[in-house]
């Protein structure tokens, strides 16, 4: 099991949003409520986490990636750490609208922001005059701020690990129309309806957060690992058929006769043709 129930107890997971503050969609998630709290069922939690776990392997060992999306201050410093550990991508500032619905502009201020990076690492930006230099440098780390944790996105993303869907609801509604897949961390307050899959869970606590976006990049991690054993697997096999075959050219009273051997097998191109097809 990818979690454990008294991991998620000692994070506080279990703490929902205050009982005047619920969306009863997430009714079926909720145990009871204590001193005005909605306590969070973690038998859900941990059932629903599993599949979305797998969820996040099986993404990415098709070789996609997975956005970690969390804004709110205290899941920003997490999402980064954690998807800079797995490989993976992040948002943890303003969400831009378009990130996902108009990539193709996004992806055009993501190749200006290397080419300005690019600048500064080849010694080009240094010819330039100080003004120039301080007006690039300050377009840089605009660009930065907004997109660094997606600079290295070539195509949207093949999934979204989101913390606070019911704030980032912008990013959740352009991952539905792209038909992106959505994990989230769903707390009392959110509508399950629109993610994929609901991991029911406290979003607020540093703790809650940081022990999903850990074990969110280890799946991220480990699908990747997949990823490449069998990309390697398919390139030896590739070589291996690569190998076996061996093409043989020999002189002939009618000229150059070529032959292909494959897998022990000789295979002559002019004994295949057919009695009326002319060889060329």
């Amino acid at each position: 099991n990818p979690i454990s129930m008294r991991a998620l107890l000692e994070a506080g997971v279990h703490f929902g949003h205050n009982t005047g503050r619920w969306n009863p969609k997430m009714k079926q998630f909720i145990f009871g409520a204590r001193n005005g709290i909605h306590i969070i069922d973690l038998q859900h939690t941990v059932k629903l986490f599993r599949q979305a776990f797998q969820a996040v392997v099986d993404t990415t060992a098709k070789g996609d990636t997975v956005l970690f999306v969390g804004t709110k201050k205290q899941a920003q410093d997490v999402m980064v750490e954690e998807a800079t550990r797995s490989g993976q991508h992040y948002v943890t500032q303003r969400w831009l609208g378009g990130t996902l619905t108009n990539f193709k502009t996004v992806k055009g201020s993501l190749e200006r922001l290397r080419g300005l990076e690019k600048m500064e690492e080849d010694g080009t930006l240094f010819a330039l005059t100080k003004r120039e230099q301080v007006m690039i440098r300050r377009d840089r780390d605009k660009l930065m701020k907004s997109l660094g944790g997606i600079k290295g996105l070539s195509k949207v993303p093949g999934m979204l690990f989101v913390i606070d869907p019911h704030k980032e609801h912008i990013a959740v509604d352009e991952a539905r129309k792209l038909e992106i897949p959505v994990v989230a961390i769903t707390d009392t307050n959110c509508d399950p309806d629109r993610i994929d899959y609901v991991i029911p869970g406290n979003d607020d606590a540093i703790r809650a957060i940081k022990l999903f976006a850990g074990k969110i990049a280890d799946a991220a991690i480990l699908g990747a690992k997949v990823y490449k054993e069998n990309a390697r697997t398919r390139g030896q096999q590739e070589r291996e058929d690569q190998s076996e075959r061996v093409i043989h050219v020999s002189s002939g009273g009618d000229g150059p006769r070529v032959e292909m051997s494959t897998g022990g097998s000789m295979f002559n191109p002019e004994a295949s043709a057919s009695p009326d097809e002319p060889q060329k």
